[in-house]
């Protein structure tokens, strides 16, 4: 746990003891690199659960390097193979979706890192913000499906919401010292993905392999094929809108492909602070476990020689409608934006199998929007009856439209 002390007059943060973590989809490109956070300190942190959703060789693995307490596979067909490779260790092996909402509530785990992939990391956040769980939070799709509920809930349990994402860590360390200063916008900067400045006829085509091909990052499929359809920056839209506490006008979108410039806040002075730093997502990920002391690390640091010209530019709305779809449902509010990230997930799953175009995601999306109904106050039980309703009802459409979808 960090403390502050005196040196001297002056305040050093340090370490009273080890800070045990929980990585909630441990085998993930984000799950992967908090774990060479990890390793990197094992002095201050330790990771005391791992989970998975299959990969059970991959957290066999990290089981058999990091020994941590618990590992759960929400497989549960194979829960025995990884029981079996882990009998000579002191590991507790779980499985299911169940152990993990029990077990994030552990009385010795300090902070429940989410890094699972979509509507998946509700229940789990909710049950450890419940048990007074600090967050380090890059599942998006939590705030996306239920902003005001995770917020009013870390609030009243007196939670910390540690960003994860460059984008908001960015901001959440641009206002670092302006608790009192109104926030005027904030900018969050997208890369543009692989389309960048492609048309509507060129993205007709496009494949899976495409899509797949980041500039900057690497991420897993579903993230990656957000970021090219833009869909990604929406949800963070979404997640800005929470955690920050803002109004669908004070939230700007700016493409910026260099990908040095993670995000900005503009003041009501005008004047706008940036973080800015390499495409390196352990940086915001040792940043969210280690708030708020800055431990040193031997990243790669940034030069600017390298990067002689950052340059900016809108998004296009037009052609990529993810993000327009995204800024609508911000501002109808209740369960739209449930809505939109269960037809996101179905339709991201259909394209990565070759089931759907690229631009019919956005088509289903759309409908999903105008279709399933609208709840403008909705509850916990709102959102799960409204994630499955979207769903069938997305899979629906991609059942209706084969042949449009294989006419590249």
């Amino acid at each position: 746990m960090l403390r502050t002390s005196e040196c001297r007059g002056e305040k050093v943060i340090t370490l009273s003891n080890i800070k045990n973590i929980a990585i909630l989809g441990s085998t993930g490109s984000v799950g992967t690199q908090t774990l060479e956070v990890i390793d990197n300190n094992p002095d201050i942190f330790k990771a005391f659960l791992l989970t998975a959703q299959s990969n059970a060789d991959l957290l066999i693995a990290q089981a058999l390097q990091f020994n941590p307490a618990y590992v759960i596979i929400c497989d549960e067909s194979k829960s025995q193979y990884v029981k079996e490779s882990l009998v000579n260790t002191e590991v507790k092996v779980l499985a299911g979706m169940g152990a993990i909402i029990d077990l994030v509530t552990h009385p010795d785990i300090h902070v429940v890192l989410t890094a699972m992939v979509g509507f998946a990391g509700l229940e789990p956040t909710i049950a450890a913000i419940k048990a007074g769980k600090d967050i380090a939070l890059a599942n998006k799709e939590t705030l996306v499906v239920a902003g005001e509920l995770i917020t009013g809930l870390a609030k009243k349990h007196g939670v910390k919401l540690l960003p994860v994402d460059s984008e908001h860590s960015a901001i959440f360390q641009c206002l670092a010292g302006e608790e009192n200063n109104k926030i005027e916008k904030i900018i969050l900067t997208a890369s543009g993905g692989p389309f960048r400045g492609k048309t509507l006829d060129f993205l007709t085509g496009v494949t899976r392999e495409d899509a797949l091909k980041h500039p900057n990052w690497v991420m897993g499929a579903k993230i990656t094929i957000d970021s090219a359809s833009l869909m990604n920056k929406g949800f963070e839209v979404f997640e800005a809108k929470w955690l920050f506490d803002l109004e669908p006008h004070q939230i700007d979108v700016a493409v910026h492909p260099q990908s040095i410039v993670h995000s900005m806040v503009q003041f009501e002075d005008g004047s706008i602070k940036a973080q800015l730093g390499l495409h390196d997502m352990k940086l915001p990920i040792q940043y969210a476990l280690s708030y708020p002391a800055r431990l040193k690390n031997n990243f790669k640091r940034l030069d600017f020689a390298n990067y002689p010209n950052l340059t900016f530019e809108k998004p296009d709305m037009v052609t990529f409608r993810n993000l327009a779809l995204a800024f609508e449902a911000l501002k109808q509010g209740g369960n739209m934006p449930c809505i939109i990230n269960a037809a996101n997930e179905v339709a991201v799953a259909g394209f990565l199998n070759n089931s759907i175009g690229f631009l019919d995601m956005s088509n289903i999306i759309e409908q999903c929007m105008q279709q399933i109904a609208y709840k403008a106050s909705p509850v916990l039980e709102d959102y799960l009856n409204t994630d499955k309703e979207t769903r069938i009802f997305a899979q629906n459409l991609i059942h209706q439209m084969p042949l449009k979808a294989l006419q590249f």
